[in-house]
């Protein structure tokens, strides 16, 4: 004897659950992705330096330590770390040089792209054991009225772009990994500089 035939109606209730299932199937990511993006709790931004609103660093002018003289134009189409501190440098100002030279040596073959810039804002000389642990840091010192061009006063560690934009600000002590991973995702992101 044959095997009974299936009649066209399970057949054709097969066929709709069947159609049913591809539809789930297809829709399922959409649906998901919608509701991580809508309900998935996230981070309400990437950044862990303050966001500035785009406004040019003016031109720098001063004097390096061996007396020759530096303006902000000689370090253009580079990105630019730069802080404000006495000569002095008391705790938090080293804390704020430690942070920027680890945040540039953590970004390996791109840490030539940047250049860290310590503008001094009085007439005291930093001390020699200081200048000796960062060989790679321009220091300049300028009038204390250059204070006034920087977004936050002396109080932040700023990054500016290689058209001289500030873009920017980290704390003064500033959480190191955090401030590099800032600086490697604009190097990355950028090809300029």
């Amino acid at each position: 004897m044959q095997a009974a035939e299936s009649t066209p109606a399970a057949t054709s209730a097969r066929n709709k659950r069947l159609l049913v299932l591809i539809a789930v199937i297809a829709l399922a990511p959409v649906v998901l992705s919608y509701a991580a993006y809508y309900f998935w709790p996230r981070d309400a931004r990437a950044n862990y330096g303050t966001l500035l609103g785009t406004r040019p660093l003016p031109p720098i002018h001063g004097t390096r330590l061996d007396g020759t003289p530096f303006a902000s134009a000689d370090v253009a189409g580079r990105w630019l770390v730069v802080y404000a501190a006495p000569g002095r440098c008391p705790g938090a100002c080293e804390d704020a040089l430690y942070a920027s030279r680890q945040a540039r040596t953590i970004q390996n073959a791109e840490r030539e792209r940047v250049v860290r810039l310590w503008l001094i804002t009085d007439d005291a000389r930093p001390a020699q054991a200081l200048i000796a642990e960062h060989p790679d840091l321009a220091i300049v010192a300028v009038p204390r009225d250059a204070l006034g061009h920087l977004p936050q006063g002396g109080d932040a560690i700023y990054l500016v772009d290689p058209l001289g934009n500030f873009v920017l600000a980290w704390p003064s002590k500033p959480d190191v990994k955090a401030m590099a991973k800032d600086l490697g995702r604009l190097l990355r992101a950028s090809s300029i500089g």
